[in-house]
Protein backbone atom coordinates (compact mmCIF):
# COMPACT_ATOMS: atom_id res chain seq x y z
CA UNK A 1 0.00 0.00 0.00
CA UNK A 2 0.99 3.32 -0.91
CA UNK A 3 1.69 6.18 2.10
CA UNK A 4 -1.03 8.17 0.84
CA UNK A 5 -3.54 5.24 0.78
CA UNK A 6 -5.88 4.88 3.89
CA UNK A 7 -8.24 2.23 3.26
CA UNK A 8 -6.68 -0.41 -0.38
CA UNK A 9 -9.13 -3.05 -1.81
CA UNK A 10 -6.84 -5.34 -3.45
CA UNK A 11 -8.74 -8.02 -5.80
CA UNK A 12 -11.40 -9.15 -3.48
CA UNK A 13 -14.29 -11.16 -5.03
CA UNK A 14 -17.57 -12.62 -3.23
CA UNK A 15 -19.94 -15.31 -4.59
CA UNK A 16 -23.39 -16.10 -3.60
CA UNK A 17 -25.29 -19.25 -3.90
CA UNK A 18 -22.87 -18.84 -7.79
CA UNK A 19 -24.05 -15.35 -8.05
CA UNK A 20 -20.38 -13.59 -8.33
CA UNK A 21 -21.29 -10.02 -6.45
CA UNK A 22 -17.78 -8.34 -6.52
CA UNK A 23 -15.99 -9.94 -9.31
CA UNK A 24 -11.65 -8.80 -8.55
CA UNK A 25 -12.25 -5.49 -7.35
CA UNK A 26 -9.64 -2.94 -6.47
CA UNK A 27 -10.31 0.12 -4.98
CA UNK A 28 -8.40 2.56 -2.76
CA UNK A 29 -9.18 6.22 -1.06
CA UNK A 30 -6.59 8.19 0.41
CA UNK A 31 -6.96 9.82 4.44
CA UNK A 32 -8.62 13.00 3.57
CA UNK A 33 -10.67 12.14 0.20
CA UNK A 34 -14.28 12.36 -0.89
CA UNK A 35 -15.32 9.23 -3.33
CA UNK A 36 -18.75 8.72 -4.76
CA UNK A 37 -19.81 5.04 -5.78
CA UNK A 38 -22.09 4.99 -8.58
CA UNK A 39 -24.25 2.07 -10.26
CA UNK A 40 -27.45 0.09 -11.31
CA UNK A 41 -29.00 -1.83 -8.85
CA UNK A 42 -26.78 -5.11 -7.87
CA UNK A 43 -23.41 -3.40 -9.57
CA UNK A 44 -22.38 -4.56 -5.80
CA UNK A 45 -22.40 -1.61 -3.82
CA UNK A 46 -24.02 -2.39 -1.07
CA UNK A 47 -21.53 -5.70 -1.04
CA UNK A 48 -18.30 -3.63 -1.41
CA UNK A 49 -19.83 -1.52 2.18
CA UNK A 50 -20.67 -5.29 3.71
CA UNK A 51 -16.86 -6.71 3.04
CA UNK A 52 -14.85 -3.26 3.95
CA UNK A 53 -17.13 -2.93 7.13
CA UNK A 54 -16.91 -6.79 8.29
CA UNK A 55 -20.34 -7.56 7.95
CA UNK A 56 -19.63 -10.40 4.56
CA UNK A 57 -16.53 -11.99 4.13
CA UNK A 58 -14.51 -12.22 0.65
CA UNK A 59 -13.79 -15.46 -0.77
CA UNK A 60 -10.62 -14.02 -2.23
CA UNK A 61 -8.36 -10.92 -2.04
CA UNK A 62 -7.26 -8.87 0.80
CA UNK A 63 -8.52 -5.43 2.76
CA UNK A 64 -5.72 -3.30 3.90
CA UNK A 65 -6.07 -0.23 6.63
CA UNK A 66 -4.31 2.65 7.82
CA UNK A 67 -0.32 3.25 7.90
CA UNK A 68 0.61 -0.59 9.05
CA UNK A 69 -1.44 -2.23 5.94
CA UNK A 70 -4.06 -4.18 8.88
CA UNK A 71 -5.77 -6.54 7.02
CA UNK A 72 -9.45 -6.10 7.72
CA UNK A 73 -10.78 -9.47 6.21
CA UNK A 74 -10.88 -11.73 9.46
CA UNK A 75 -11.65 -8.75 11.60
CA UNK A 76 -15.26 -8.60 12.91
CA UNK A 77 -17.56 -5.83 12.78
CA UNK A 78 -17.01 -4.79 16.34
CA UNK A 79 -13.33 -4.44 15.48
CA UNK A 80 -13.42 -3.15 12.46
CA UNK A 81 -15.68 0.02 13.74
CA UNK A 82 -13.31 0.69 16.54
CA UNK A 83 -10.50 0.86 14.28
CA UNK A 84 -12.14 3.84 12.60
CA UNK A 85 -14.34 2.87 9.95
CA UNK A 86 -17.51 4.06 10.41
CA UNK A 87 -21.20 3.35 8.44
CA UNK A 88 -24.63 5.01 8.11
CA UNK A 89 -27.46 3.15 6.64
CA UNK A 90 -29.62 4.37 4.47
CA UNK A 91 -32.48 4.72 6.86
CA UNK A 92 -31.61 6.64 9.55
CA UNK A 93 -31.46 4.77 12.77
CA UNK A 94 -31.71 7.13 16.03
CA UNK A 95 -33.07 6.69 19.44
CA UNK A 96 -36.35 8.85 18.71
CA UNK A 97 -37.53 9.11 22.35
CA UNK A 98 -34.24 10.41 23.10
CA UNK A 99 -32.96 14.34 22.88
CA UNK A 100 -30.63 15.22 19.90
CA UNK A 101 -28.33 15.70 22.59
CA UNK A 102 -28.82 12.51 24.36
CA UNK A 103 -28.36 11.01 20.70
CA UNK A 104 -24.70 12.32 20.31
CA UNK A 105 -23.71 11.69 23.89
CA UNK A 106 -24.35 8.01 23.57
CA UNK A 107 -22.30 7.96 20.10
CA UNK A 108 -19.30 9.66 22.01
CA UNK A 109 -16.11 7.88 20.85
CA UNK A 110 -14.98 5.26 23.67
CA UNK A 111 -18.10 4.89 25.65
CA UNK A 112 -19.91 1.29 25.93
CA UNK A 113 -23.56 0.01 25.22
CA UNK A 114 -26.64 2.74 24.54
CA UNK A 115 -27.91 1.51 28.33
CA UNK A 116 -24.36 2.49 29.86
CA UNK A 117 -24.19 5.41 28.26
CA UNK A 118 -27.41 6.50 29.55
CA UNK A 119 -25.87 5.94 33.38
CA UNK A 120 -22.47 7.36 32.33
CA UNK A 121 -21.16 11.13 33.53
CA UNK A 122 -20.09 13.06 30.93
CA UNK A 123 -17.34 15.70 31.46
CA UNK A 124 -17.12 19.07 30.03
CA UNK A 125 -15.39 17.98 26.91
CA UNK A 126 -17.62 15.50 26.25
CA UNK A 127 -20.27 18.28 26.22
CA UNK A 128 -18.56 20.72 24.25
CA UNK A 129 -17.68 17.84 21.74
CA UNK A 130 -21.67 17.14 21.26
CA UNK A 131 -22.40 21.25 21.37
CA UNK A 132 -19.72 21.46 18.33
CA UNK A 133 -21.07 18.36 16.67
CA UNK A 134 -24.50 19.36 16.79
CA UNK A 135 -23.50 22.66 15.20
CA UNK A 136 -21.06 20.92 12.59
CA UNK A 137 -24.43 19.18 11.55
CA UNK A 138 -26.73 21.88 11.35
CA UNK A 139 -28.80 21.22 14.69
CA UNK A 140 -27.19 23.25 16.89
CA UNK A 141 -30.90 25.19 17.69
CA UNK A 142 -32.48 21.53 17.89
CA UNK A 143 -30.58 19.91 20.78
CA UNK A 144 -33.34 19.71 22.96
CA UNK A 145 -35.75 18.25 21.10
CA UNK A 146 -36.41 14.73 20.73
CA UNK A 147 -34.88 13.15 17.59
CA UNK A 148 -38.31 11.47 16.98
CA UNK A 149 -39.85 15.19 15.96
CA UNK A 150 -37.08 15.80 13.41
CA UNK A 151 -37.87 16.46 9.60
CA UNK A 152 -36.14 13.26 7.51
CA UNK A 153 -33.27 15.15 6.36
CA UNK A 154 -32.40 16.57 10.24
CA UNK A 155 -32.17 12.81 11.14
CA UNK A 156 -29.75 11.71 8.22
CA UNK A 157 -28.18 14.81 9.59
CA UNK A 158 -27.84 13.15 13.42
CA UNK A 159 -26.81 9.80 12.58
CA UNK A 160 -24.11 11.29 10.59
CA UNK A 161 -23.33 13.80 13.72
CA UNK A 162 -23.21 9.97 15.53
CA UNK A 163 -21.52 8.76 13.34
CA UNK A 164 -18.51 12.02 13.88
CA UNK A 165 -18.91 11.53 17.80
CA UNK A 166 -16.77 8.46 17.37
CA UNK A 167 -13.99 10.39 15.17
CA UNK A 168 -13.77 8.03 12.41
CA UNK A 169 -11.28 7.84 9.81
CA UNK A 170 -13.19 6.62 6.72
CA UNK A 171 -16.73 6.89 6.63
CA UNK A 172 -19.47 5.21 4.26
CA UNK A 173 -22.62 7.25 3.97
CA UNK A 174 -25.46 5.05 2.15
CA UNK A 175 -27.41 7.91 -0.38
CA UNK A 176 -27.71 10.32 1.83
CA UNK A 177 -30.12 12.53 -0.13
CA UNK A 178 -32.81 10.05 -0.24
CA UNK A 179 -36.10 11.82 0.73
CA UNK A 180 -34.08 14.71 1.37
CA UNK A 181 -35.94 18.38 0.17
CA UNK A 182 -33.74 20.89 -1.81
CA UNK A 183 -32.96 22.52 1.02
CA UNK A 184 -31.84 19.49 2.87
CA UNK A 185 -29.49 18.20 0.04
CA UNK A 186 -27.71 21.19 -0.16
CA UNK A 187 -26.74 21.73 3.43
CA UNK A 188 -25.94 17.54 2.87
CA UNK A 189 -23.40 18.28 0.12
CA UNK A 190 -21.89 21.29 1.97
CA UNK A 191 -21.64 19.19 5.26
CA UNK A 192 -20.15 15.94 3.48
CA UNK A 193 -17.73 18.22 1.69
CA UNK A 194 -16.60 19.50 5.32
CA UNK A 195 -16.25 16.26 6.66
CA UNK A 196 -13.80 14.73 3.86
CA UNK A 197 -11.48 17.50 4.76
CA UNK A 198 -10.27 15.53 7.80
CA UNK A 199 -11.08 12.13 7.06
CA UNK A 200 -12.23 9.85 4.06
CA UNK A 201 -15.41 9.74 3.16
CA UNK A 202 -17.29 7.03 0.68
CA UNK A 203 -20.52 8.73 -0.73
CA UNK A 204 -23.18 5.59 -2.41
CA UNK A 205 -25.46 7.37 -4.21
CA UNK A 206 -28.20 7.15 -6.85
CA UNK A 207 -29.09 10.96 -7.39
CA UNK A 208 -26.95 12.15 -10.27
CA UNK A 209 -27.44 15.38 -9.50
CA UNK A 210 -26.11 15.25 -6.05
CA UNK A 211 -23.08 13.22 -7.24
CA UNK A 212 -22.29 16.52 -9.67
CA UNK A 213 -22.82 18.82 -6.56
CA UNK A 214 -20.00 16.91 -4.23
CA UNK A 215 -17.62 17.11 -6.76
CA UNK A 216 -15.49 14.67 -6.19
CA UNK A 217 -13.79 11.32 -7.84
CA UNK A 218 -16.16 8.96 -8.81
CA UNK A 219 -16.33 5.27 -8.96
CA UNK A 220 -18.98 3.79 -11.63
CA UNK A 221 -19.49 0.08 -10.39
CA UNK A 222 -20.58 -2.85 -12.61
CA UNK A 223 -21.48 -6.50 -11.97
CA UNK A 224 -19.14 -6.39 -9.25
CA UNK A 225 -16.38 -4.65 -10.98
CA UNK A 226 -15.15 -0.68 -11.35
CA UNK A 227 -16.42 0.53 -15.25
CA UNK A 228 -14.74 3.70 -14.98
CA UNK A 229 -13.32 6.19 -12.39
CA UNK A 230 -12.76 9.99 -13.02
CA UNK A 231 -14.87 12.98 -12.48
CA UNK A 232 -18.59 12.62 -13.44
CA UNK A 233 -18.25 14.75 -16.28
CA UNK A 234 -15.70 12.26 -17.75
CA UNK A 235 -17.54 8.79 -16.41
CA UNK A 236 -20.66 9.85 -17.92
CA UNK A 237 -19.42 10.35 -21.50
CA UNK A 238 -18.16 6.65 -21.22
CA UNK A 239 -20.01 4.73 -23.72
CA UNK A 240 -20.21 1.79 -21.50
CA UNK A 241 -21.51 3.67 -19.00
CA UNK A 242 -24.37 5.02 -20.39
CA UNK A 243 -25.05 1.39 -22.09
CA UNK A 244 -25.30 0.28 -18.36
CA UNK A 245 -27.50 2.87 -16.91
CA UNK A 246 -29.75 2.93 -19.61
CA UNK A 247 -29.88 -0.93 -19.23
CA UNK A 248 -29.15 -1.79 -22.91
Amino acid sequence: MSQRMLLEVQGISVSFDGFKAINNLSFNIGPAELRAIIGPNGAGKTTFMDIVTGKTRADSGDVTWGSKNVSLLKKSEHEIASMGIGRKFQRPTVFEEQTVTDNLMMALRNKRGPLDALFYAFSNDDQERVQETAEEIGLKDHTDRLAGELSHGQKQWLEIGMLLAQDPRLMLVDEPAAGMTGQERDHTVKLLKKMAETRAVIVVEHDMEFVRNLECKVTVLHEGAILDEGSLDHVIQNQEVIDVYLGR
